[in-house]
């Protein structure tokens, strides 16, 4: 296996398949997206990974649970690997590409109460919390930073209109699913390489064929929010028109 620097990895694994998904999709339009409203989407979602994400990522590294390979790292921002910030641009760029094949059309007449988005943020809310319990323990850290994270957006996300997303749910497992084993994958070929080095102290032992379930959690949840935000962002622009 050959000893991979930071930038060198997204090279290999991020750009390749972002330029695949952004010819195919120069290629292949779908008529049933909005490709204008897609695009807005994509805009915002960036700008909110950037903004969202650099101060946990930046804490979690100064606390240790994870760091990086001698002479894997070529600058730092706020803490942050350049790389780590290309991440933050990359991985929704690809995730919004491939979305946009497999997202299909608007379903009208789907209908989302006060109670359903009461019922989404206190979903969303037991994330959070649960989060934050297990912040409490050494071994959960990681993990318990990663619930804690995320609940405030799903809770969001899903008060906005989890009927809707649960009635598209095909289209949201297909758009979620791809690109989450793709980044497992590519995530697993880095930590074996020793790209980066996941914190034994601050994770549960748990992982599937080597890859920690801590990693597996965090791209799950972080395709989540920009599968479901863009398939809300349509439907509340449809449904606005």
């Amino acid at each position: 296996m050959s000893t991979l620097t930071y930038l060198a990895f997204h090279a290999r694994f991020v750009v390749p398949a972002l330029i695949a998904l952004a010819a195919v999709a120069r290629c292949r339009r779908p008529e049933s997206v909005d490709v204008r409203v897609h695009g807005v989407g994509v805009g915002v979602l960036l700008a909110l990974a950037v903004v969202y994400t650099t101060p946990w990522d930046a804490t979690l590294i100064e606390r240790g649970v994870w760091w990086y390979g001698d002479g894997r790292v070529t600058g730092w921002v706020f803490g942050v690997p350049v790389g780590e910030f290309l991440f933050f641009v990359l991985q929704p760029l690809l995730t919004s590409l491939w979305t946009l094949q497999v997202a299909g059309p608007v379903v009208e007449g789907v209908s989302h109460s006060r109670r359903d988005r009461l019922v989404g943020a206190a979903a969303g809310l037991a994330v959070n919390l649960a989060g934050f319990a297990a912040l409490t323990g050494t071994s959960t850290m990681y993990l318990g930073a990663i619930l804690a994270w995320a609940g405030p957006i799903l809770a969001l996300q899903w008060a906005v209109g989890w009927r809707y997303l649960l009635r598209v749910r095909r289209r949201v497992v297909l758009a979620v699913g791809v690109p989450t084993v793709y980044l497992w994958v590519a995530d697993w070929y880095a930590i074996a390489d020793g790209v980066w080095v996941i914190s034994g102290t601050h994770t549960t032992g748990l992982a599937v064929a080597g890859l920690p379930v801590e990693e597996m959690a965090f791209f799950l949840v972080t395709n989540l929010f920009v599968v479901q935000g863009l398939v809300l962002f349509r439907w509340v622009v449809s449904r606005w028109r």
